[in-house]
């Protein structure tokens, strides 16, 4: 291992130009540290150029045709012209790359560097045969889509969220593999464009880190828009065009066009000299970390995908606050990062957001709760806007109003959930949000909503019963 350098060159090395190392680079130029930032392929990583920026473009496209088809009903829709759609996609990213691009970055002092980085000791970084020196560095190089050692795979032409985005023919029958968020959002978005769409996932519902009512509430609303679901089914064997499952001992067979693996992602670890420096990895292969975010060499972090245990881009950004922080005032000052109030969504339709326990963790995890749920189907505003589909479903202490943890499935949920996570964060309870005025008619009631069915569930019948005499006792 190379020696320790007397003096560096800079205070910190950033390696990965995603969310977690954009978020990095940010913290430490506003600070006025002297930071590097390496990327070896498309400022903004996966969020920006693969992943969540384009496949909500897609989605609020496929959505739109969907409002188009439901109003249109026995007229014929216009023919869809999927090389426009997919240029519009592109158009949101070419529209929301300045904010990640090399220009703002150098403009706010970060050295931003396109090449790969290979980490030689924990103060020397190589690029471009460039040897840079750091007194920190912080391994922030994302994930890739995972696929499966599954007989015949390598044999055909796959997609996967990384060149899906070259398609220029809308796929006529298309398998997704895969029933967890990304391929939810992505099945049900061709269907709307038009595929025709199986989803094969092999346990034994979709998007299992959910509550079982989920679930249900997501197959029924797809197999309703004439995605065929099939749970419970493995695949075994791909041939062209075909892929072989079993399914309660039996044989199935699909047929398809294009098939989309989606079946979950891989840290992004080979290549950067990890194995040399024996950076100890867990055994999914993402870098293991300490409560500070420190690998098993000290001067060395890591944040985002990389190194887990959640994979959004708003997880990878709050963490990257961590470890800029920390590793830029080591051994002044230093935080344990914060994973209490971690919320997420899926961007189905309705959406499906959550925050804190579900009650499948709660019963994992003998936590007791109660559960106070509110129907979205009676909801003023839902019903003017023809989305009154879904439910909220918080869990509290028994008998007390702390929460323990929200799912929302509605159309917004991804905004009503922000009421909540703000609740949790702060140690706010049901009460506080009975007690706050919010505007009619809008989707935000149902939280409020959600309040005065846990009120109403513990009201003072002793009181109430007392108040009944009180107010007879007056009139008589």
């Amino acid at each position: 291992m190379q020696k320790k350098p007397k003096k560096f060159e800079r205070n910190l090395v950033v390696i990965g130009g995603g969310s977690a190392g954009l978020v990095s680079a940010y913290i430490a130029s506003s600070v006025k540290a002297k930071v590097s930032l390496i990327e070896q392929n498309k400022m903004g990583g996966d969020c920006l150029n693969t992943g969540c920026v384009p496949s909500k473009a897609l989605i609020h496209l496929a959505n739109e045709r969907h409002i188009l088809r439901q109003y249109c009903k026995q007229e014929a829709l216009p023919a869809l012209d999927f090389k426009n759609i997919m240029a519009q996609v592109h158009g949101v990213i070419q529209q929301i790359e300045p904010h990640d691009s090399i220009e703002r970055y150098t403009k706010l002092g970060v050295d931003c560097i396109q090449g790969s980085a290979y980490i030689e000791s924990p103060w020397h970084v190589r690029v471009n045969n460039q040897r840079l020196t750091t007194k920190n560095i912080i391994i922030a190089t994302g994930a890739k889509p995972f696929v499966p050692p599954i007989s015949g795979l390598n044999k055909i032409r796959y997609l996967t969220s990384d060149n899906l985005w070259q398609l220029q023919e809308l796929p006529e029958k298309l398998l997704i593999l895969g029933g967890g968020p990304i391929g939810c959002e992505l099945a049900q978005a061709f269907a709307r464009l038009g595929s025709r769409v199986t989803q094969v996932e092999m346990a034994p519902r979709l998007m299992v880190r959910e509550d079982p009512e989920v679930s249900a509430l997501i197959e029924e609303t797809f197999k309703k828009e004439g995605i065929r679901v099939l749970c419970n089914h493995k695949a075994v064997l791909f041939e062209q065009n075909r892929l072989h499952c079993e399914y309660r001992g039996q044989k199935v067979t699909i047929n398809f066009d294009h098939v989309l693996i989606a079946v979950g992602r891989s840290a992004n670890t080979s290549g950067l000299g990890l194995e040399d420096l024996a950076i100890v990895l867990n055994p999914n292969k993402t870098i293991k970390v300490n409560e500070k975010l420190q690998t098993s060499i000290p001067n060395i972090y890591a944040c985002g995908d990389v190194a887990g245990p959640y994979q959004f881009t708003h997880t990878a950004s709050h963490q990257a606050w961590y470890a800029t922080v920390n590793s830029l005032f080591r051994p002044f000052k230093s935080f344990k990062v914060d994973y209490r109030v971690i919320p997420w969504a899926t961007f189905t339709s309705p959406e499906v957001a959550r925050v804190g326990l579900n009650e499948v963790e709660a019963k994992q995890q003998n936590i007791a709760y109660e559960l106070t749920e509110y129907g979205i189907n009676d909801l003023d505003r839902a019903i003017a806007d023809q989305q009154a589909t879904g439910f909220i479903r918080v869990l509290t202490l028994p008998g007390k109003d702390k929460i323990l943890g929200v799912t929302i499935v509605a159309h917004h949920a991804s905004d009503l959930i922000a009421e909540w996570i703000l609740a949790m964060k702060h140690g706010l309870g049901l009460k506080k949000i009975m007690n706050t005025i919010h505007i009619y008619p809008t989707h935000s009631e149902a939280n409020k909503y959600l309040a005065g069915n846990w009120m109403k569930n513990h009201k003072p019948e002793k009181l109430l019963s007392w108040l009944k005499r009180f107010h007879r006792w007056r009139i008589d």
